[in-house]
C-alpha cells in the first residue's frame, strides 16, 4: 500500500501533467472553427454581385458564359449554403453582416422596417479603414435596410417593387465605378428571382433571365477592365437562395444551395473549393472573405469565416 508521501507526490505529478497539456478538449470541426487567419494583403477594391434566386441547380442547368469564365479564372463552389430562412432580405443581411438572422435580427422579407442589429460590411469598412468609400446598387426597395446613415457614400434603391431591369442596374453600377470608383460596391440583380416566382425555378423563362443577368455581369466586368480597376479588384458573385417550383423554402435542398465565386488578383484560378477537405462555404463567409481581402479585422461574434483557400499563398 503506497505511503501518504508517495500518494502526494503522485497527485502533484498528475496535476502538473494535466496543466501542461496543450491539447484541445475536442478537435475543431473543420472550416467552421478554424482560427482567425492573418489578414490578407489588402486590395483596393471588392465588388460583390448577388444574383437573387440563382441557386446551384439554376446555374448548372442554364447558359451563363460570363459566370463560367469568372469561375475559370477564379475559385468557386456551386454548393455553398444560405441561411436557415432561404429568404431574400434575411439572407442578404447575413451575406453582408457575417452573422445568422438570429443575430442580425432581420427576419422579415416584405419591406423596410429597421436596420440590422449588427454592423454591415459598409459600416465595418468605415470603422476600420475610414478612407474606404462604399456603394450599393439594388433592385428591391427593401434594400433600404442597408442605408443606415453614414454607411454608404452612394446608393441606388428603387422606390417601388415594380420590376427594375438587371441591365439598368448594371449600368448604374458601371457609372458608379467609372465616376466614383468606390472601394466596396454591392450590386444586387433581382430578375432571376422574380422570374422564378412567376414561371418556376429551372424554367426556360428563368434561364433567359439568368442569361440577361450574366450579360449584365459581363458588362460590369468589362467596365472594371476598361477603367484599369480590375488589377486591384476582387469580384465575389453569389446568391441569396435557390428555389423549386415557384418558391423557395429552407426545407428544400435546391433553395439552400447557392453558387459562390471569387476572382481577382492573387486568387487561385480554376480552383474548385469543393475539393478542399472539410471546407463548407456559408453565405456569411461572403462578409468575412470580403473583409479579409480589404484588410478589415473581424469583430467578435462573426459567424462567417474568410475562405482563405482562395488565395494563392494559402494553397497546400
Amino acid at each position: 500500500m503506497p505511503s501518504r508521501r508517495h500518494a502526494a507526490v503522485f497527485a502533484i505529478a498528475w496535476l502538473a501533467l494535466a496543466l501542461s497539456c496543450a491539447c484541445p478538449k475536442s478537435a475543431p470541426s473543420a472550416a467552421r472553427q478554424q482560427q482567425q487567419p492573418a489578414p490578407a494583403k489588402p486590395l483596393d477594391r471588392v465588388l460583390i454581385v448577388s444574383v437573387d434566386g440563382m441557386g446551384q441547380a439554376v446555374l448548372q442547368a442554364c447558359p451563363a458564359p460570363a459566370l463560367r469564365a469568372l469561375m475559370a479564372r477564379g475559385s468557386s463552389t456551386l454548393s455553398a449554403i444560405t441561411t436557415n430562412t432561404a429568404k431574400t432580405l434575411p439572407s442578404h443581411v447575413s451575406m453582408l453582416t457575417g452573422v445568422t438572422p438570429e443575430k442580425h435580427g432581420v427576419g422579415w422579407n416584405d419591406t423596410f422596417r429597421d436596420y440590422p442589429k449588427v454592423p454591415t460590411i459598409f459600416e465595418a469598412a468605415k470603422r476600420h479603414r475610414p478612407s474606404l468609400t462604399t456603394g450599393m446598387v439594388a433592385g428591391k426597395p427593401k434594400f433600404r435596410t442597408f442605408e443606415r446613415p453614414g454607411a454608404l457614400d452612394w446608393s441606388f434603391v428603387p422606390e417601388t417593387d415594380e420590376a427594375v431591369d438587371d441591365e439598368l442596374l448594371a449600368q448604374k453600377a458601371i457609372a458608379l465605378l467609372r465616376e466614383q470608383r468606390p472601394n466596396l460596391l454591392v450590386l444586387h440583380l433581382p430578375a432571376v428571382d422574380r422570374t422564378g416566382h412567376a414561371s418556376g425555378w429551372g424554367s426556360a423563362e428563368q434561364c433567359q433571365a439568368l442569361a440577361k443577368a450574366d450579360q449584365a455581369i459581363g458588362q460590369v466586368l468589362e467596365a472594371l477592365r476598361s477603367t484599369g480597376l480590375a488589377n486591384q479588384t476582387a469580384v465575389i458573385v453569389t446568391a441569396d437562395h435557390g428555389g423549386s417550383d415557384h418558391t423557395h423554402s429552407p426545407t428544400d435542398g435546391k433553395s439552400m444551395r447557392i453558387p459562390w465565386i471569387v476572382a481577382g488578383p492573387g486568387i487561385r484560378a480554376g480552383f474548385d473549393l469543393a475539393t478542399v477537405a472539410g471546407l463548407e462555404v456559408h453565405i456569411e463567409d461572403t462578409f468575412a472573405t470580403a473583409s479579409w481581402l480589404l484588410g478589415l479585422p473581424m469583430e467578435a461574434g462573426i459567424d462567417g469565416r474568410p475562405v482563405v483557400q482562395v488565395r494563392e499563398a494559402a494553397a497546400p
